[in-house]
């Protein structure tokens, strides 16, 4: 590379990335052949528009690969073409949201989505997020003793306020989330069932936890997480007399994007074949078990864990109020000098800035694909309590 500045600090991140352990729960490693994918001459080609619908000549290679890569994500989801559509060029999970609100919600309408601190995303309607300004969120949560979603309490927040969409789904929420319910409650009040599966969209695909396509009219997901892809989304959009492929498209291109990223379109086809294999639901499988050990063994050792355990990847510790009196921040802080990388998170009900909050998240997908299992978790969980505990 002729450009040693970047050269260098491109090494220095990997040798970064080799020597921590990588407790971060919205983070993954991907394979050399993603990596090949989002490397190659595809980012040189500017194809805006779809498939057979471009603005641009030159297109029938990339076409190829757009089309595969929308095949090989309804085949991973056991989806019918004739029942589901999929549009892959979303850059990331948070334009790929606001572009089902742009097709879906009027602006100023109502989007009832999980409250941030209570384990939901900015783009489910948070006030600091864009779809926050343009839209009103409707903010749901968890029992306060339970912590856990309360679907009775959830129902009579949505006939209340008739939403024109509700959003299942999660990003520090460790619990499986009941789809059916949610779609019980959206047709009560007549919204559309909305779910980002962002964060668990690879144990879907490994049969570990539920699948919301039974449920939902559209699904979001990042491809970054659990699925073990590039840094891409797509939006799986329910066909009906609605026509909601036609409207979710024309949100993203013209509504939100230009020339979609080939590059990254190529990465994710290749991370979703990755997916479609006997070793990979053996990955989510040990992505599971390994999350519950860890929660398991730090619950042991004294730890406050949100709900009290996990479903998923992920597992939220209460480092404040469980008599501990220690920071997210500070907690956080402190694992990273030791080499353990995790990330700050409010709780429910947090009574801290998010700047500082209670707690910090944990998960298990980057390490379970470095190889870690149930033993060399509850080591990481004996190390954290005790960088923690030392004065």
């Amino acid at each position: 590379m002729k450009d040693r500045e970047i050269e260098k600090l491109i090494k220095a991140e990997s040798e970064r990335q080799k020597n921590v352990v990588n407790l971060i729960a919205s983070e993954n490693y991907v394979s050399q052949d993603v990596l090949t994918a989002l490397g190659s001459q595809l980012t040189n080609k500017y194809a805006e528009g779809y498939p057979g619908k471009r603005y641009y000549g030159g297109q029938s290679v990339v076409d190829k690969i757009e089309d595969l890569c929308k095949s090989r994500a309804l085949k991973l989801f056991k989806l019918a073409p004739k029942n589901w559509h999929v549009n892959v060029q979303p850059l990331s999970g948070s334009p790929a949201n606001v572009a089902v609100y742009v097709a879906l919600v009027s602006p100023h309408g109502k989007i009832m989505g999980m409250s941030l601190d209570q384990g939901g995303h900015l783009t489910h309607g948070h006030k600091v997020s864009i779809t926050g300004k343009f839209w009103n969120q409707v903010p749901y949560g968890v029992d306060k003793n339970t912590e856990v979603i309360d679907y009775d309490e959830l129902k009579k927040l949505a006939l209340e306020n008739r939403p024109n969409i509700i959003v299942a789904g999660f990003t520090s929420y460790p619990r499986i989330v009941d789809f059916k319910k949610f779609r019980d409650i959206a047709d009560a009040c007549g919204a559309y069932l909305m779910v980002d599966m962002s964060h668990f969209a690879g144990l879907v695909a490994g049969d570990v936890y539920p699948s919301p396509f039974k449920y939902a009219d559209v699904v979001t997901t990042t491809v970054h997480k659990t699925l073990r892809g590039p840094r891409s989304a797509m939006i799986f959009v329910k066909k009906d007399a609605r026509d909601l492929p036609k409207l979710i498209d024309k949100a993203v291109f013209p509504g939100m994007q230009g020339g979609p990223h080939l590059n990254q379109i190529a990465a994710v086809a290749v991370a979703l074949k990755e997916a479609d294999t006997p070793a990979f639901k053996k990955y989510a499988e040990r992505v599971v078990k390994n999350a519950r050990s860890l929660a398991g063994e730090l619950k042991s050792l004294g730890w406050k864990i949100i709900s009290g355990g996990t479903d998923s990847h992920l597992v939220l510790i209460d480092t404040w109020m469980g008599g501990k009196g220690l920071s997210g921040k500070e907690a956080s802080d402190r694992l990273e000098k030791a080499g353990i990388i995790v990330n700050k998170n409010t709780i429910p009900y947090e009574t801290r800035s998010p700047f500082d909050p209670s707690g910090i998240r944990v998960g298990t997908a980057a390490e379970t694909t470095r190889g870690a299992k149930e033993k060399e978790m509850i080591a990481i969980a004996r190390k954290i309590d005790k960088i923690l505990r030392k004065k």
